[in-house]
């Protein structure tokens, strides 16, 4: 199951970098075997960076928050009165709270049976994404060995199609290919570069939590909510935490994070195919519970060709029909 699952994260990484990669060859004189080592190489990094990046901006607060924690200098501020007044939870909140501010580690102590199955959860996602990544690095691979003997596995699928339907096969391969190019360059490989342009700014500029808020732009970007929320809170903190010359700089970082999706998607979309936020948006969370962080980006790719192809099905049905009452 696991082989299947990587074998097919290949061929969707494939399909979706083979037109860059007709013009690698091209720009290497027709060598397609050194062009498949230069694509595998280009994604292993494209993939390492990023990741231990993410992990070291997660790992760095978790290491403060402990030595805090065993140093007794993390301090809380006491509840504000009016919390009491909230109906219902006002009270308890209210009561926690104030024993956190007072006796941090007597709070702690009576939510640890609550904190446990948290604390296992975590530890399991941790686990999840290391073999996820390292599945994905295979997959890369695996994709540039695909890339090397396109042409040949292209005539196969071709003759395939035919086999299966004379008449719309075809038709119907060359449309999923189209939708995998078409969603990884309009909506991957934009939410990509926002968050990679919005995470260097960050980490430049010293704020918090960098490598977890450009994993937040990218997630919003791919379903297609766009990164606003996460640019507006990141401009309000810099006014408020940093000099002014350093505070416009970010400023303009964010917010050309925040345009990009509208200058650049629709030259990448120009010529492809536009599927509706709804089925992109279901294909990131279903693609998530399957495939873990992978199906971020398999997820949203998969389910847009079953969208587009279950379209073209419905309109040849559709004419079909109509020819036949004509």
């Amino acid at each position: 199951l696991e082989f299947r699952r990587v074998l097919f994260r290949s061929v969707v990484m494939a399909v979706a970098f083979y037109p860059s990669f007709e013009r690698l060859v091209t720009l290497l004189g027709g060598r397609r075997a050194v062009a498949a080592i230069v694509m595998i190489i280009a994604g292993l990094l494209l993939v390492l960076g990023p990741a231990t990046w993410v992990a070291v901006g997660v790992v760095q607060p978790i290491e403060e928050l402990v030595k805090n924690l065993e140093a007794g200098s993390l301090v809380i501020p006491p509840p504000l009165e009016t919390l009491k007044e909230w109906p219902v939870i006002g009270q308890p909140i209210y009561d926690f709270w104030m024993l956190a501010s007072t006796n941090l580690s007597g709070a702690l102590a009576q939510i640890s049976p609550q904190l446990k199955p948290v604390g296992q959860y975590v530890l399991g996602m941790a686990r999840n994404a290391g073999a996820g990544t390292l599945q994905f690095l295979v997959s890369i691979a695996l994709a540039g060995y695909v890339l090397a003997v396109a042409p040949q596995l292209l005539i196969a699928l071709r003759g395939v199609a035919r086999r299966v339907d004379a008449t719309h096969g075809r038709r119907i391969l060359d449309l999923a290919g189209a939708t995998i190019n078409a969603v990884s360059r309009g909506v991957m490989g934009v939410s990509l570069l926002q968050s990679v342009i919005a995470g260097l700014g960050m980490t430049v500029a010293g704020v918090p939590g960098a490598g977890l808020l450009a994993i937040a732009i990218l997630v919003l970007g791919i379903v297609q909510i766009g990164p606003m929320l996460v640019v507006a809170g990141v401009v309000f903190w810099a006014w408020t935490h940093m000099t002014t010359i350093t505070a416009i700089a970010l400023t303009l970082c964010m917010l050309s994070t925040n345009y990009i999706d509208g200058a650049v998607k629709p030259f990448l979309l120009a010529h492809g195919l536009s599927t509706p936020m709804p089925v992109i948006f279901i294909g990131v969370i279903g693609g998530v519970i399957v495939h873990g962080f992978a199906g971020l980006f398999v997820g949203p790719v998969v389910l847009a060709v079953v969208w587009e192809l279950g379209r073209a099905w419905i309109s040849d049905t559709l004419d079909d029909t109509a020819e036949d009452e004509i």
